[in-house]
């Protein structure tokens, strides 16, 4: 097993470098970069600026006046009329005065130490603003991961158990009901029907905390913060069971019809100590060890609208702003830790896989 873990790491650093390099490139092609924007703004024309890119898309020309970056090819109608000295300042400053390949080498470079830099738009370190961000990705990951495996993996059970059932059909229904309601306009529904917009003013309408938190007892703090996630959470939840519920439900179903429950049961074993004696180990196998994958995925993932709806600054947000602003510190700086994360989860997956059923062995299976 040891040298299989050790292969994987060394697996990480060229799939690593490939995502990297893939996105960088395709940056570089697209029109609207922190200099183009600016220069569309100082010029008035921000909503209709575009961009010709050439040699990498970082060099600028000016309308017939010379060239900003000291390469022939790039036009910008936001550079229209200005200093092309004032042009090559900016590129400087944005380091974008030198050619891709080597800007993506010194990034690299710095990313392998962590650096990652300052956002050219908040004057903050990426660090800092992933960390000031976090917490609420944390509550709105953590959270719904718990509960939607609180509530899907008895409900698969239940659904396994009474397949068929009047039960088993109509909370099919309810749950393919709830996937197919987009999380952000069941939030916005909440947020009409309880949170002011239309009739009751249960629960407030944006925000973590409210703005007195600090003042407030340790206790008031704790009801304070989950007053503020009810809404969120069921927003988020609501669609969320589904997938899990089916798995949990299909795996006990396929281990319910296998021969070593029958000898179970013929032994005289209670239907409960069959289901959770023998068949539990064996059908949570996938649901358990896909858990790491999970976490990372409702961290990072899918929860921009709901952040934007209920004015929550965390992870999505950031990283929104991020790409419409070209802030590409930001958007490289957490794409590498993103992606590291989950390069490491999915072998952290694989690990939670032989220590839910040792019989596992991923060196005799690649053997």
């Amino acid at each position: 097993m040891f040298a299989y873990i050790v292969r994987r790491l060394l697996l990480i650093l060229p799939t690593l470098f490939g995502i990297m390099l893939l996105n960088f490139a395709i940056v570089q092609v697209v029109p609207g970069g922190p200099v183009e924007q600016i220069l569309a703004k100082l010029s008035g024309t921000d909503i209709g600026a575009t961009a010709r890119v050439s040699g990498g898309g970082s060099e600028l020309q000016g309308s017939g006046s010379g060239t900003g970056g000291g390469q022939e090819g790039s036009e910008y109608r936001g550079a229209q009329g200005l200093d092309p000295e004032f042009i090559a300042d900016l590129e400087r400053t944005f380091g974008l005065d030198k050619p891709p390949a080597e800007r993506f080498l010194l990034m690299m470079g710095r990313y392998l130490t962590f650096d990652f830099g300052e956002s050219y738009y908040q004057s903050r370190s990426v660090v800092d603003l992933v960390l000031d961000k976090l917490p609420v990705s944390i509550s709105l990951g953590l959270w719904t991961t718990l509960l939607v495996y609180l509530v899907s993996i008895p409900l698969g059970i239940a659904k396994a158990v009474r397949d068929g059932s009047r039960f088993d059909v109509w909370t099919s229904g309810a749950i393919v009901v709830g996937q197919a309601v987009p999380s952000f306009l069941f939030a916005v529904l909440l947020i009409v029907l309880f949170a002011g917009g239309s009739y009751v003013q249960w629960f407030p309408l944006r925000g973590l905390v409210s703005p007195d938190f600090d003042a407030l007892p340790w206790h008031g703090q704790v009801l304070d913060y989950l007053w503020h996630m009810v809404l969120p959470l069921t927003a988020l939840l609501v669609g969320s069971f589904a997938t899990l519920t089916m798995l949990t439900k299909n795996s006990f179903l396929e281990e319910l019809g296998k021969l070593y429950v029958a000898t179970a049961r013929a032994k005289g074993l209670t239907e409960r100590r069959v289901l959770y004696g023998h068949v539990f180990r064996n059908a949570m196998l996938i649901v358990i060890a896909g858990f790491p994958g999970v976490i990372i995925g409702v961290l990072f993932g899918s929860a921009l609208l709901i952040e934007i709806i209920f004015s929550l600054d965390g992870l999505g947000l950031l990283g929104f702003e991020a790409a419409v602003r070209r802030d590409y510190p930001v958007m490289f700086g957490t794409l590498y830790v993103f992606t590291l994360l989950g390069l490491l989860t999915n072998l952290l997956g694989d690990l939670m896989y032989v220590l839910v059923d040792p019989r596992i062995d991923f060196e005799r299976r690649e053997a």
